[in-house]
């Protein structure tokens, strides 16, 4: 029996333009999905996820992957079938995944999952995947599923720390900061990350010249952005926080609710905030110099956010004791 755990995380910059091949900045968050995988006798799959309201669910390890799969048990169920396609087991597999955070808050749970059930298989095997292979092969069940996304939430799960990430894993760069001074509000509205996708790439075929200019836009303030942060100088990463915001906001992937929380920690006191992640609800971050932290979360919550204590720069997968 093993127990491993994996960090949720935050989008800092460059939402949607990193499914098509920009780049991105996030950080891993310090409440961490744990998955105990045990071999059994029997040649069964059986899984345990009472956050996403899955109890005893069995099947065949033949049929993996196979027939109807109950939503909660997707994730798991299909990096398990692509694990198996790689590494033979001779055993059945008995898998409980528990979760530090509600799975509302759109930090990443799946990902974070996915990565547990691949890092514990690779150790109870023997087959010692590095990290790039972890991700690759847990990448590849977020596409088998979701049909799209970049895989940067799936970096964060695999590696921690704050990560510099091109679409698909083509770059997968650690930063070097000592502190990430951020607070994370949470608009109350979970989102639906697949349809935001969607709406976005239905706009991009629609307005392929505009969308992709605020594309290579967003990839710029990235680049920016990027330099800042290993400098420490966060009252200019704030400021291309707000410039990214501009642009999601054209996109059409902000809310009213979501823009109330940004001006509101803004007013307070804020070097800059942004939604992050798809939009449309979730949550937004701001950065925030020490001695504002109070009143910026209080602007807040004042208006109907909900402030959520969460470290960030989080270490990645790891064989819990």
């Amino acid at each position: 029996m093993i127990t491993v755990s994996a960090p949720g995380k935050l989008m800092l910059l460059g939402e949607h333009a990193v499914v098509y091949d920009r780049s991105c900045l996030v950080t891993a968050v310090g409440q961490r999905i744990k998955a105990t995988v045990e071999l059994v006798d029997s040649p069964e799959f059986i899984l345990d996820a009472e956050d996403v309201n899955i109890t005893e669910y069995r099947k065949q390890m033949a049929e993996v992957g196979k027939g109807e799969i109950p939503k909660g048990a997707k994730f798991v169920e299909i990096a398990l079938k692509n694990f198996l396609e790689k590494h033979s087991m001779k055993s059945g597999i008995h898998v409980t995944t528990t979760s530090e955070f509600s799975s509302l808050f759109g930090f990443g749970s799946s990902s974070a999952s996915t990565v547990c059930t691949i890092k514990a298989l690779s150790e109870l095997t023997g087959a010692n995947l590095s990290n790039k292979d972890i991700f690759d092969l847990s990448y590849k069940t977020i596409l088998d599923i979701q049909g799209k996304g970049s895989g940067f939430d799936v970096a964060a799960a695999v590696y921690g720390g704050t990560l510099y990430f091109i679409t698909g894993g083509k770059v997968i760069e650690p930063l070097p900061i000592t502190s990430l001074p951020l607070i994370v509000g949470y608009s109350g509205v979970k989102a639906d990350t697949v349809t935001l996708i969607n709406e976005v790439k239905k706009k991009l075929e629609e307005e392929p010249e505009k969308v992709n200019r605020i594309f290579d836009a967003i990839k710029d303030l990235v680049e920016k952005a990027k330099k800042d942060m290993v400098k420490g100088d966060w009252k200019t990463v704030g400021k291309w926080m707000n410039f990214d915001q501009e642009y999601l906001r054209d996109l059409g992937v902000s809310t009213e609710k979501l823009e109330s929380m940004i001006s509101a920690a803004k007013k307070a006191g804020a070097y800059g905030a942004k939604l992050s992640g798809a939009g449309g609800g979730d949550c937004m971050i701001a950065l925030v110099p020490d001695d504002k932290r109070k009143a910026v979360s209080d602007a807040i919550i004042r208006v109907g956010g909900q402030v959520i204590d969460v470290p960030v720069d989080a270490e990645g997968v790891r064989v819990e004791k």
